[in-house]
């Protein structure tokens, strides 16, 4: 039977430089964005905290890496992203999401780290979310993406703008997890049976819509509840096995 996926247990900056060279297809990933709270110590608070309503916040696992400032962030994501870059084959394609706080930054440092900047992507999570009196909703996230040199993908043309509530495709497994189907819509960044590598695997979303589109998965997670769930997650998907014994 294909060998389709594996997820690691442990730090993505440790583990991405143990990956062979120009082996994975595709970079598609929703890293910690550190953009929650106001004040310094607001950031430094729990991710349910910071993401959740009141009560929400025992719903999910907290997760990690979400407390740096925009100097911090910006030197983190250049260094996963450059050991990233090392994996990926000439030529594939990459998606990070990010809110409008850090946007700046994950594009600095997308350049840095040497990949190709192409365009964003708008997620539209509809009017049900975040509403704000007398202010804009906070309704949409970002997909930045680009590839690593020449673009090499062909085929139909994707959306510029993907509309999914963030529940769509059912109750979420993590804090900030998105929807299966919007990640789903993402996949043709992937040719049919390449790999897709996620550094940040969370609840293991990304994994289920390889998975379920005919691709290969390939992730990191620090969390260690986080990592039981996506395992579990991936393994109930049906007729499929682990990538790397």
């Amino acid at each position: 039977m294909l060998e389709t996926w594996h997820i690691h247990h442990g730090d993505s900056l440790l583990w991405l430089p143990t990956l062979p060279a120009e082996s994975v297809d595709a970079l598609i990933c929703d890293p910690p964005y550190s953009s929650g709270g106001q004040f310094r110590g607001d950031r430094m608070g729990g991710t349910a905290a910071k993401y959740l309503n009141s009560d929400q916040r025992t719903l999910y696992p907290e997760f990690g890496g979400d407390t740096r400032d925009q100097r911090g962030f910006f030197a983190w994501c250049t260094l996963w992203l450059t050991h990233a870059m090392h994996a990926m084959r000439p030529g594939a394609a990459f998606g990070v999401f990010i809110d409008w706080r850090q946007y700046p930054v994950l594009t600095d440092a997308i350049q840095a780290a040497g990949l190709n900047w192409r365009g964003t992507v708008v997620w539209d999570k509809t009017e049900g979310a975040r509403p704000q009196p007398g202010r804009p909703r906070a309704q949409a996230e970002f997909l930045v993406w680009g590839s690593k040199g020449p673009w090499t993908l062909a085929g139909p043309p994707m959306p510029g703008v993907f509309r999914f509530a963030p529940m769509a495709g059912g109750a979420k497994q993590h804090i900030a997890g998105k929807p299966l189907p919007l990640m789903e819509a993402l996949m043709p960044l992937c040719p049919e049976g390449g790999l897709v590598l996620d550094p940040f695997a969370g609840s293991g979303t990304t994994g289920l819509a390889a998975l379920n589109t005919g691709r290969r998965f390939l992730g990191c997670e620090m969390s260690a509840d986080y990592h039981a769930i996506a395992c579990r997650r991936l393994a109930e998907q049906p007729a499929q096995t682990k990538l790397f014994a």
